[in-house]
């Protein structure tokens, strides 16, 4: 196992290069002077920046075109080589860890699936580390190294400081994860939210491509979040942005383990739908699938919860509208798998509370699956390794 001491870094380490980097991985194959309009850089600074990446092997050319440019620069497209690096990604869940083994352009190489032994940090910490070594085993078949861990969590994650200050599914309080984990594994660590590490994927390689400002809002056991804003994932000045999970409302609403009533998570939430049903019908639910079920076998009371909780989403997402102007809100969570029950209260509700033009905003679905929040906490890795001021750039 190799020590962070004799990690590799990343060549020409700038904040320029890393941008120019992260724009050839978003829409490469792509030209120097493409690469340049898109960065808002000169052409002369993505020359000089592009030299030591292909040197180094993590850019390379593709075969040279028939014109070039005024000024002589070379008109041939450059595209990130993703075999030269490896990386892993863990999403945590309430009952589940899966962990993927990435390349450079983050696609998924390899996948591992485990349950959750216990919810105690030394329990979590040493099944990751368990996955982390065999997905690691399954890389050096390549000969390819993992040069760095992402873990995407669900809570209030301060990713500067690699400390998970509080998960409620998880129970934890200010756990040290990606010290633990470096230590563990030897890899540099990332630890991030888990909703902005999907919000990091989606912004690179999936439905935010281009966009400069864009929503993540994932439904499910909790309401999510991610916001990109001028091209750069917001995190806060604290380490938490874009709750709207704990927004309120409805102020007569049912209490939420935050300690308010009414937010869209205490409405909307998994748990709160599964005890709306159980408390109202006294039937014996057992979990989100049975819900679906008797909502589909057209239960007045499970179709009213869900409706009810579409219309909190709705209310929600214009709260993102009204506030950020996003052009795009892209809604994924496995709670998608009721979203027929509440779709058009989501809607609804949105078009009712956006102000204006707010109301404009490209509201889509997204569904993904958790190995694509796995690949979300890659990204944030990848992101790690190549940007000097740990922040993505976007165009």
């Amino acid at each position: 196992m190799s020590s962070l001491r004799d990690a590799e870094t990343f060549p020409a380490h700038t904040p320029a290069a890393s941008q120019i980097f992260t724009t050839v991985l978003c829409h490469g194959p792509i030209t120097r002077l493409e690469v340049a309009r898109r960065a808002g850089l000169s052409p002369a600074a993505v020359t000089k920046a592009v030299r030591p990446l292909i040197e180094a092997g993590y850019l390379v050319e593709e075969a040279e075109e028939q014109t070039r440019p005024a000024l002589g620069r070379p008109a041939n497209p450059v595209r990130v080589d993703g075999s030269r690096a490896l990386f892993v990604g863990v999403k945590v869940t309430g009952d589940e860890i899966i962990a993927v083994l990435t390349n450079l352009c983050c696609r998924i190489r390899a996948a591992r699936h485990a349950p959750l032994p216990g919810r105690e940090a030394e329990d979590v910490l040493a099944r990751v580390a368990d996955l982390v070594a065999e997905l690691r085993t399954e890389a050096e078949k390549s000969g390819t190294p993992v040069l760095g861990l992402g873990v995407a969590v669900s809570g209030d994650v301060d990713r500067a400081a690699g400390v998970v200050r509080w998960s409620p599914f998880l129970e934890w309080r200010d756990i040290p994860l990606a010290g633990l984990l470096q230590k563990a594994t030897g890899l540099p660590v990332t630890v991030d939210n888990d909703v902005r590490a999907l919000t990091v994927a989606e912004q690179w390689f999936g439905a935010g491509v281009g966009l400069s400002d864009f929503a993540v809002v994932t439904v499910g056991a909790g309401i999510g979040c991610g916001l990109v804003v001028h091209g750069r994932v917001v995190a806060g000045a604290h380490g938490v942005a874009g709750e709207i999970g704990h927004v309120t409302v409805d102020p007569a609403g049912p209490p939420c383990h935050c300690g308010n009533r009414g937010c869209v998570e205490a409405i909307a939430g998994d748990a709160a739908i599964l005890r709306r049903i159980r408390d109202t019908t006294g039937a014996e639910v057992a979990g989100v699938p049975e819900a679906v079920a008797l909502a589909h076998a057209g239960d007045p009371v499970a179709r009213d919860t869900y409706a009810r909780a579409g219309e909190a989403i709705g209310r929600g997402i214009a709260t993102v509208a009204n506030l950020l102007g996003p052009e795009r809100v892209i809604i994924s969570g496995e709670g998608l798998a009721a979203y027929d029950l509440f779709a058009e209260q989501i809607r609804d509700a949105f078009a009712a509370a956006a102000f204006g033009s707010a109301a404009r905003c490209d509201v889509k679905t997204r569904p993904l699956p958790f190995e694509e929040w796995a690949r979300g906490a890659a990204a944030t890795a990848i992101q790690s390794f190549i940007r000097a001021d740990d922040q993505p750039p976007s165009r």
